[in-house]
């Protein structure tokens, strides 16, 4: 075929397309630029990732703090907070502010002889604060400048190489600077110092005590930050007493513990958890609300038998899974504390209360009147209270397996304890009474296999003052469902203990009801 001239062909064109017609839609988006939005979407990209890398790269600094080797990096985060690594044993997590950057603080080595100093003259400790804070502002001076650099030098680097104009990599630096200096003035905004207070810890279980500390200590020591700063590195210290002398986990003396436990549905696995707790936190006394067994049958007694060497005594309540038989094979068990029908009892300085389950549905059925029977079993729970508070004996903690008949002694005593729907809850109900609803420290049982994925074994640590008997912290224990080794535990503080606040009232009573015709 003959080729046909370029100018013949043009003319052609000219001559087919009518005057005024604009060309095809196709054909003019080749040659127009592209849409604003994109192309500003395009650049936060180029931003983001390039202060991403150039973070990666330089944006850390090693800081000794106190007698510890750190390093210090800037992490992007949708949550912020900080993190504290105690490689291999855990982290901390405090919730110290909100900004789209993390700070990650490693503990890479414990120096020797800073610590062997501290030792040798304990009252270097007293100035421990003052070092500590100064450690950590010169670091994270140095870490600020080295992030500017690294944030603006890594967009920059990136938008040169992809849009290969000087102009357009110097518009990315300079937004990767502003995005940064507004990530700082919101942390700054949302700084929250007295986060150390609730740590949240995740890692080794045995570590956990020595890691979020004693809550005696922290409640009644939370003057200035300096202070809570000197703490959470003393901890972090303590953790490495398998390299140096320094002395491990010490609970306060004038703090009574309680490990609270619920539904364990014929675990065997939490004799050994609840066991490893009692001698991890020096526990004083243990609190069953309930399901402890799954049928109620003779033929599961045998399944209590450890409870007699968990190492601390036994106060237990009947959940809507165990039978008569099972809570009279416990009565027969050593250093174990039945409670039904209001009955009281003092263990290690605090008087405990609780009315067993008025159901046995073992096949988890639902039985007709059976919130009925619940508040029933409450309100006599609640009658029980207020008559050994009128003989001079108030009781300090109560035990329900179900949390509606728990509710029915709102206003009768400062703490209620119940279990039954598997998962954590904390409420003050509205006379001032406070509800502490465990997860099931069974996981489930043997149900924890039933779903998709194993539930969690669920524990709770409660931290009561030795003089007024009233709660001041709580660490919620969380383990993942079947695997055993690793935890995590979160430090709560009652709200009266929070920095700055007023102490709660103590609860009223209830309104005493209008008897029924």
């Amino acid at each position: 075929m003959a080729r046909v001239p370029a100018a013949v062909l043009n003319t052609i064109t000219r001559i087919r397309r009518p005057r005024g017609l604009r060309p095809h839609p196709a054909v003019e988006l080749v040659s127009q630029p592209h849409n604003p939005w994109i192309r500003a979407l395009g650049l936060i990209t180029v931003v983001l990732l390039g202060a991403w890398l150039g973070l990666l790269v330089v944006g850390n600094v090693r800081v000794p703090v106190g007698p510890m080797d750190t390093t210090m990096t800037l992490r992007p985060s949708l949550a912020g907070g900080t993190k504290i690594n105690v490689s291999p044993l855990g982290a901390l997590h405090l919730d110290s502010h909100i900004a789209p950057v993390r700070l990650d603080v490693n503990v890479d080595q414990l120096d020797p002889d800073r610590s062997q100093a501290l030792v040798d003259h304990p009252e270097r400790l007293s100035g421990l604060q003052d070092e500590v804070a100064q450690d950590v502002g010169h670091g994270a001076l140095d870490l600020a400048v080295r992030s500017c650099v690294a944030v603006v030098a890594g967009a920059t680097a990136l938008g040169l190489a992809v849009y290969r104009r000087p102009r357009r990599a110097l518009a990315a630096g300079g937004l990767a600077l502003a995005l940064l200096a507004a990530s700082g003035v919101t942390a700054y905004a949302s700084w929250n110092p007295k986060s150390v207070l609730e740590p949240r810890f995740s890692g080794l279980l045995s570590s956990a005590p020595s890691l979020v500390g004693d809550a005696r200590s922290i409640v009644t020591e939370f003057d200035v930050y300096q202070q809570e700063l000197a703490r959470l590195v003393t901890n972090v210290t303590k953790l490495y007493d398998a390299t140096s002398t320094l002395p491990a986990y010490q609970p306060d003396p004038t703090t009574i513990r309680v490990l609270h436990v619920s539904d364990i549905h014929l675990n065997p696995a939490s004799w050994k958890i609840i066991a490893s707790l009692v001698e991890q936190y020096e526990v004083n006394v243990i609190v069953d609300s309930g399901d402890t067994m799954d049928h109620g049958t003779a033929a599961e007694n045998g399944f209590l038998d450890p409870i007699e060497d968990l190492g601390a005594p036994y106060v237990w309540v009947r959940g809507n899974h165990d039978s008569l038989i099972t809570q009279r094979y416990l009565e027969g068990l050593r250093n174990v504390h039945v409670l039904d029908d209001g009955r009281a009892t003092t263990i290690a300085g605090l008087r405990f209360a609780g009315i067993g389950d008025p159901q046995f549905t073992p096949d988890r059925t639902n039985k007709p009147g059976a919130d009925a029977s619940q508040e029933l079993a409450g309100a006599r729970l609640a009658s029980a209270l207020r008559d050994q508070r009128a003989a001079g004996t108030p009781v300090d903690v109560a035990i329900a397996h179900e949390p509606p008949a728990a509710r029915q002694t709102d206003g009768e005593v400062p703490l209620v304890l119940a279990g039954h729907v598997h998962h954590q809850e904390m409420e003050v109900m509205r006379y001032g009474t406070r509800l502490r609803i465990e997860g099931s420290t069974g996981g489930s049982g043997l149900r924890a296999v039933e779903g998709e994925h194993p539930d969690p074994i669920e524990a709770s640590i409660l931290y009561f003052d030795r003089d007024t008997r009233r709660l001041q912290a709580w660490d919620a224990i969380r383990l993942g469902g079947l695997g055993l080794t690793t935890a995590e535990v979160s430090r709560h503080l009652v709200e009266e203990n929070q920095p700055g606040a007023t102490p709660s009232p103590t609860p009223s009573p209830t309104p005493s009801p209008t008897p029924s015709p």
